[in-house]
């Protein structure tokens, strides 16, 4: 007989480390009425925290504003 240990989390840090790490998403999504595809949407998606060790992808915002 295996003995498990449960420890309960949060659902903060739960997130907090999945975001830490990233995640992946990704999904097919299509609308079709009477067999006829009228809309397909293929999604992926990386959803990750930024910090100083992981800057934005992107140019700094404050540059933008007017």
């Amino acid at each position: 007989m295996t003995v498990v240990e449960r420890r309960e989390i949060a659902l903060v840090d739960l997130l907090d480390r999945l975001l830490a790490g990233g995640v992946v998403i990704t999904g097919d999504i299509t609308l079709r009425i009477a067999d006829v595809d009228l809309v397909r949407i293929d999604l992926n998606a990386l959803i990750s925290s930024v910090n100083a060790q992981v800057p934005a992808p992107w140019e700094s915002w404050e540059g933008m504003n007017p």
